[in-house]
C-alpha cells in the first residue's frame, strides 16, 4: 500500500502535475493538465501524441529539468509511454 502522505509520494504528485502542465502548454491541448491518466498511453490511444509532439515535450522538458533528452536514446519509448513513466524518468534524472 502506498503512503500518500509520505514526503516522497506528494512531491512526486507534485512532479506529476508538473510535468502534465507543460505537456499542456507546450502542445497546446484543450484539456486540464489534471485530465491526463498518470498511467494512460501518450501516444496512439491515450493522449495520441506523435513523434513530433514528444519532440516539442523533450525540448521543454530539457531546459526546465536540464536533463539531456537524445532522440537515439533506445528508452524512449519506455520513457514516453505515460505520464507515470515519465515524470519517474525526470525524477530520477533532473538537474534542477
Amino acid at each position: 500500500m502506498t503512503d500518500t502522505t509520505s514526503p516522497l509520494f506528494v512531491n512526486d504528485q507534485a512532479l506529476q502535475l508538473e510535468v502534465a502542465q507543460l505537456i499542456v502548454e507546450a502542445l497546446n491541448l484543450d484539456i486540464k493538465a489534471t485530465e491526463i491518466a498518470p498511467d494512460a498511453p501518450l501516444y496512439g490511444d491515450g493522449l495520441g501524441l506523435d513523434s513530433i509532439d514528444v519532440l516539442e515535450i523533450s525540448l521543454v522538458i530539457s531546459k526546465r529539468y536540464g536533463l539531456q533528452m537524445r532522440a537515439d536514446n533506445q528508452d524512449n519509448e519506455s520513457f514516453f509511454s505515460s505520464l507515470a513513466s515519465l515524470t519517474a524518468y525526470i525524477a530520477s534524472q533532473r538537474t534542477r
